[in-house]
């Protein structure tokens, strides 16, 4: 049997999922507690105090499977990725009735355009309503969000690169899944869930999904294209769209250029070098 990629099993060796009995080796099986993400954001990481693998939004469902130390392992229900984050981020789970589908929002104290915001939340964070004022609605945590920066739970976009456009410009962060900062893998899951399609976290992960296009296949707008440990999306057969460590931040970029830069650095011995993949992924019917 083939090794289990440790960034979907959700085990520590202390504890394990319940469904890994006789699968891993740990001290104790646990069906686990859903939690709900309490902060704007909170870092997902490979270890307690490790670096940032990826992030969790404000009111994301987080499966807690062993807790010590002031850190909960556990696995995210968005894609699945398992990490440690911060217990004190993480509340008593709670039923989301919207989402987030502005760039950010700002959390008000009051439902008025001239009160003062508290804090900022970012795409894709979950939320539940609890009144309708007009213009503003009140969620579960007492403050107010404008109401044209929310989605019922189930409404979608159609469209990922309109979805990652709203990025342009986003500083570059690794593991980032916000506009506060976002990475390239990040920028394309954030995309391609906003238009209900399933995404894994990390660029490996992507590579399959949808179909593999062929040599003499021009590329689309929605297309990914891959490098090792990068992706784009194309916003037309010559134009991409990605979040990157040579701009610094989500940018356009021809795809001529890009791939000359890239496969440039390979001789550095420091870059990705040639395209590894090109994929057109369907929307779901």
């Amino acid at each position: 049997m083939s090794a289990l990629d440790p960034r979907l099993t959700p085990a520590n060796g202390h504890a394990a999922a319940h469904e890994l009995r006789g699968v891993v080796e740990a001290t104790r099986y646990v069906k686990g507690t859903v939690r709900t993400v309490q902060q704007p954001l909170v870092n997902l990481a490979e270890a307690p105090r490790g670096e940032r693998a990826s992030q969790l939004l404000f009111g994301e469902a987080f499966r807690v499977i062993d807790e010590r130390d002031g850190y909960a392992f556990g696995q995210s229900l968005r894609d699945g990725y398992c990490g440690y984050v911060l217990a004190g981020a993480l509340a008593r789970q709670e039923a989301a009735t919207h989402w987030v589908a502005a760039p950010a929002t700002h959390l008000y104290p009051k439902p008025k355009v001239k009160a003062p915001p508290e804090v900022s939340i970012f795409f894709g964070s979950h939320v539940r309503v609890t009144a309708d004022h007009g213009e503003f609605q009140k969620i579960s945590t007492g403050h107010f969000v404008p109401t044209q920066h929310l989605q019922r739970l189930r409404a979608r976009f159609s469209d990922p690169v309109g979805v990652a456009d709203m990025f342009l410009g986003t500083p570059y962060l690794w593991g980032g899944s916000s506009r506060w900062g976002i990475d390239c893998s990040g920028l394309v899951q954030q995309a391609f869930v906003a238009c209900g399609i399933d995404c894994p976290r990390d660029s490996d992960q992507q590579m399959g999904l949808g179909r593999e296009l062929r040599e003499d296949e021009p590329l689309h707008r929605g297309d990914l294209i891959f490098w090792r440990g990068h992706v784009g999306i194309m916003a037309s057969d010559t134009l991409m769209l990605h979040a990157n460590a040579h701009h610094m931040a989500v940018a356009y970029e021809p795809l001529e250029e890009a791939m000359a830069r890239i496969a440039a650095s390979q001789a550095e011995s420091t870059g990705a070098g040639e395209v590894t993949a090109r994929r057109r992924v369907e929307r779901p019917a």
